[in-house]
């Protein structure tokens, strides 16, 4: 049975240089700003994304931090697109420490519109189906390995919430990402032998491409509402991916962050 080692003062409490870490979505948005935070402390990055061109760029701009980083093209819907990109990045790394499973979708179609149910089927294949079978094909190599580990799976505080449903209809965002949290608790419960830890971090509103989908009305809740009157940015959602990975984390597993300047609070 593995234990980690509890942190004896502040010296490298924070420190995740060298490890390897793996990004779904990794190339855009909150994925790249993940993928930033991890390449700035020090890691080394493999990006899986559906647009190669643009996961390669990110990659690229991280050479400068001095790591190893990659990019592999992967639909994290298609369980055999997720099982060929992990035979290529456990062929660039020799073992994964750090997974997030950050890759998602999201709609605003009524689900009792037409197109609601294809819809519903679109968003739940990727965020849900999605992580699974990543975490499916990556786990056990984890586990296998006997290091520890951490798996992250970015949820939402839309697995929390459904008001404003009726003028942002995302039924099958708001379902997947509930199911990711209970998703996340369960692997924390029978990956812990093993040493390896499993959280969800649930933003809130904070930029990234879903912007453009938000009504007015929500972005004007946000500003003059919520406790910290701002959205969040992605790096600030990676700096938590970074604690959470980090020794100071390793006494935190099953459980759901909420990133969200307050939201919860008062919505």
């Amino acid at each position: 049975m593995y234990k980690s080692t509890p942190i004896k003062n502040m010296t490298d409490a924070f420190d995740v240089s060298g490890k390897n870490v793996i990004v779904t979505g990794g190339n855009r948005g909150i994925g790249l700003g993940i993928s930033a935070a991890f390449a700035q402390s020090g890691a080394n990055v493999a990006i899986l994304c559906r647009n190669e061109a643009s996961g390669k760029a990110a990659a690229e701009s991280f050479a400068a931090y001095g790591g190893r980083y990659a990019c592999f093209g992967c639909d994290i819907a298609d369980a055999r697109s997720v099982k060929a990109a992990s035979e290529k990045i456990f062929g660039f790394f020799d073992n994964a420490d750090v997974l997030v499973n950050n890759a998602g979708v999201a709609t605003t179609t009524d689900f009792l519109d037409p197109n609601g149910l294809s819809e519903w089927h679109r968003v739940i294949d990727t965020d849900l189906h999605g992580v699974a079978n990543v975490v499916f094909h990556v786990a056990p190599k984890m586990r296998d390995a006997g290091r520890g580990g951490c798996i992250i799976n970015i949820s939402s505080v839309g697995g929390q919430r459904v008001s404003g449903s009726k003028e942002h209809h995302n039924a099958p965002y708001n379902a997947s990402k509930a199911g990711v949290d209970i998703f996340s608790k369960y692997l924390a419960v029978t990956l812990g032998d093993y040493g390896i830890r499993v959280n969800s971090i649930a933003p809130g509103p904070t930029h990234s491409d879903l912007d453009k989908d938000l009504p007015p009305s929500f972005i004007e809740t946000i500003e003059k509402e919520l406790p910290a009157h701002r959205f969040g940015e992605p790096i600030e959602i990676g700096a938590l991916c970074v604690f959470l990975a980090s020794p100071a984390g390793a006494q935190i597993t099953g459980v759901v962050l909420p990133h969200d300047g307050g939201l919860l609070t008062v919505v």
